[in-house]
């Protein structure tokens, strides 16, 4: 793996090569938490390859991965990219994510695509950073089994000093077994700069005990000297003991604790085992390519950690298949030779090619001008619930391996493999495709829940005639964005992960479609009630030459316990309404409820009793009627106390034990109301509140803020409740 000494080169340019076998092929997320070089490490890593001539800078807007103008303008990942490179025969794809926490949409549909994950820690940042928007994705691939490494940038500017990092993570990430989380190299060190920083300029093997050196610009090998070898001793024991207690030899640890020195080769056969098990995870260390160096340090180690540990698509578990209908069917293996299935887990937008589709192959090959199976139903988020399910089927039009912005051809695209697809326009991010003799659907990947809301509106009549469209477009390509059209408010809200979020959001719309939207204050559904009963008497009496308007009605009103609706109750007697305009006052009392009577919000929760009325002959009709139950509603509304109803959510707020104080005094401050408390895992806390929404619009901010980035939460409807009467007059008088 990382110790072989043989040079590599790659494929001139990263060009795609045609008819490989998923053995040869290597998908890789690499995720960490932000400003961690992930993007950096990927254009050292394609340099390395051959792939680049040159690394670009994200400071210069220059890399690979970041391609957008959005990205340039914030030098950061807002997007999940593919940047495929070749290496000792093998093609490795380097799936590069965002690393803030707002776009951890793109980070899901990065781990789904992988068979492996390569997390990167910053050495520059404090650990509370590094635990707070890793330590979650590290379970989630814990919990499928991904194989997972960690790599250690930035040690050339370190606070915290390699082997202090390595002891982080595997306190972090080690769980009950920090002996599974360990070091197979040991950073070399240049003398100290000015500012007390020491370059990165070499790395020690531990299994080897050679010195790869790159100091001199070229990787060079020997071994270490004496001074240097009584360091390692203690770090290599340590090493071969983890890998020895991950093998599949049982007799292994028994001859090593006897005194046999064990074959390096044997050691690294079992090494690889255990890293594409997902039992064991190495750590490593990188740093980019100096000016005028071919190569980066570290990323030829880690490119053999990549092709000789990681698992090949056939060995990575894939996801469960059904029929559409749900029948259960057998477990994929990842046949390029098998029936066809694939799923989309990107979409985007080209100003020149139009749509295109992200795609990983799990199941057959895919080819250009195929017919293919669409079919969609939403991913596994509780706000996708009301996604329909839809189904096509599609020609495919061209394929092409992304890099960056060049999209290059491709002939097929076989199981295991990644490809873009144009034009695929009935397709939207996690659809699956199949055969068309044959429909066939993947379970749904979690997408995480948006918590932050913003209304907008069309800036102009022109944006109005294309907004509808855009916006489907938008949340076609992003299933972490929610729209809803609020049938309470009238408003058109955006649910977003973040303010980053929702800042790319408003910026696609602007710059892909050419929609320019104006943002308004997001209104929470407010309810109205009648805190006691009332009665109210309506009369619409109009003669003004030919045929008039009569019609009286009179009511009372009471109020009902919480989720009653409005109720109509018919006492009439001696038919003073006729029994024809009797449904006419209940279907006006009903519209006036639906339009509020103080406020502008629903009215709920009462009983309206039609008791007396009057008719005319003639001059009676269903519109009059109609208008007087509204009039009537309107006066008892008048004489009665109106009382606002707000909604109350019910909370979990997930956050390590050292915040839970803070978070409740918090959640007091925002009238809620903590309903328990209980442990989830180590170290962490699930707090379950009933909050007013009033409380919480931009609670996904501020819990960010309170505790570090650590602390997330997930929210429902509860109920309505009374609303305060200090708050129900700032209601009137606004309403005002």
């Amino acid at each position: 793996m990382g110790d072989k000494a043989h040079a590599r080169t790659g494929a001139a340019g990263g060009a795609p090569a045609a008819g490989r076998h998923p053995r040869a092929l290597r998908n890789v997320a690499l995720v960490g938490h932000s400003g961690s070089g992930k993007t950096t490490l990927v254009e050292a890593l394609a340099q390395t390859a051959g792939a680049l001539g040159r690394a670009g800078r994200v400071e210069d807007g220059t890399t690979v991965s970041d391609h957008e103008e959005i990205e340039h303008r914030q030098n950061r990942s807002v997007q999940l990219s593919l940047v495929p490179v070749d290496w000792d025969g093998h093609r490795v794809n380097l799936l590069d994510t965002p690393g803030y926490a707002d776009f951890v949409g793109e980070v899901r549909a990065g781990l789904r695509a992988a068979d492996a994950a390569l997390f990167v820690v910053s050495a520059a940042q404090e650990a509370e950073a590094v635990a707070a928007t890793t330590r979650a994705l590290w379970e989630e691939c814990a919990a499928v089994g991904m194989p997972r490494a960690l790599v250690v940038t930035h040690l050339d500017t370190a606070r915290t000093p390699f082997d202090a990092m390595t002891r982080i993570c595997g306190e972090l990430f080690g769980g009950d077994d920090p002996d599974a989380v360990l070091p197979l190299y040991l950073p070399v060190l240049g003398p100290e700069a000015a500012d007390g920083h020491a370059p990165l300029t070499g790395l020690t093997g531990l299994l080897t005990q050679r010195i790869f050196d790159y100091s001199g610009g070229e990787r060079a090998e020997h071994p270490p000297s004496g001074d240097e070898r009584a360091p390692l001793a203690e770090a290599r024991a340590r090493l071969i003991e983890g890998i020895i207690a991950e093998s599949e030899d049982e007799t292994l640890m028994d001859r090593y604790l006897g005194g046999e020195a064990i074959d390096t080769d044997t050691l690294i056969t079992d090494l690889e085992r255990a890293v594409a098990r997902g039992t064991f995870h190495p750590v490593l260390a990188a740093a980019p390519a100096a000016e005028g160096a071919r190569q980066g340090i570290g990323t030829v180690e880690l490119l053999d950690l990549i092709t000789g540990g990681f698992p090949t698509p056939l060995e990575h578990p894939l996801p469960a298949v059904t029929t559409p209908d749900g029948s259960p069917l057998p477990a994929l293996d990842g046949d390029p030779e098998g029936p066809l299935v694939a799923e989309v887990v990107k979409t985007s937008s080209d100003p020149y090619v139009g749509r295109l589709s992200l795609v990983r192959v799990f199941s057959g090959t895919l080819r250009p001008d195929d017919t293919v199976h669409v079919y969609g139903h939403g991913l596994g988020s509780p706000t996708h619930e009301d996604r329909p399910c839809h189904e096509a089927r599609t020609r495919v039009g061209a394929l092409t391996s992304p890099f960056g912005k060049q999209q290059r051809p491709l002939d097929a695209c076989v199981a295991g493999d990644l490809a873009c697809v144009a034009r695929l326009e009935t397709a939207e991010t996690g659809d699956t495709l199949s055969g068309t003799g044959h429909p066939l659907l993947l379970a749904p990947w979690t997408t995480p829940d948006p918590l932050l809301p913003l209304a907008v509106r069309a800036h102009s009549k022109a944006d109005e005639d294309k907004l509808s469209h855009s916006l489907a477009r938008l949340v076609a390509e992003d299933p972490a964005i929610r729209l809803e059209q609020n049938p309470d408010t009238g408003q058109l809200v955006l649910w977003c992960l973040g303010e980053a979020h929702l800042d790319v959001a408003l910026d696609r719309l602007r710059d892909h479609y050419g929609v320019q939207v104006d943002t308004v204050p997001h209104r929470v559904a407010l309810r109205e009630t009648f805190a006691g009963p009332a009665t109210g008497r309506g009369r619409h009496v109009k003669q003004s030459g030919g045929h008039g308007q009569y019609a009286v009605c009179e009511i009372d009103v009471e109020p009902l316990p919480a989720g009653s609706g409005v109720e109509f109750v018919d006492r009439v007697v001696g038919g003073a309404v006729p029994r024809p305009f009797i449904a006419s006052v209940e279907k006006g009392v009903r519209a006036q409820a639906a339009r509020g009577v103080a406020a502008g919000h629903p009215l709920v929760d009462i009983r309206v009793v039609l008791r007396d009325g009057k008719a005319h002959s003639v001059d009676s009709s269903d519109a009059a009627f109609q208008t007087a139950g509204a009039l009537a509603l309107r006066e008892a509304a008048a004489e009665a106390h109106v009382r606002f109803l707000e909604p109350v959510a019910e909370i979990g707020v997930l956050v390590p034990d050292d915040y839970v104080g803070p978070v409740m005094s918090d959640l007091s401050g925002r009238r809620g109301r903590v309903t328990g408390t209980e442990q989830s895992g180590s170290g962490r806390t699930l707090v379950r509140a009933d909050v007013p929404e009033l409380e919480i619009g931009r609670y996904a901010v501020e819990l960010r803020a309170l505790t570090h980035g650590t602390g997330r939460f997930d929210r429902s409807y509860a109920r309505h409740e009374p609303m305060p009467p200090q708050l129900a007059d700032r209601v009137l008088a606004q309403r005002g």
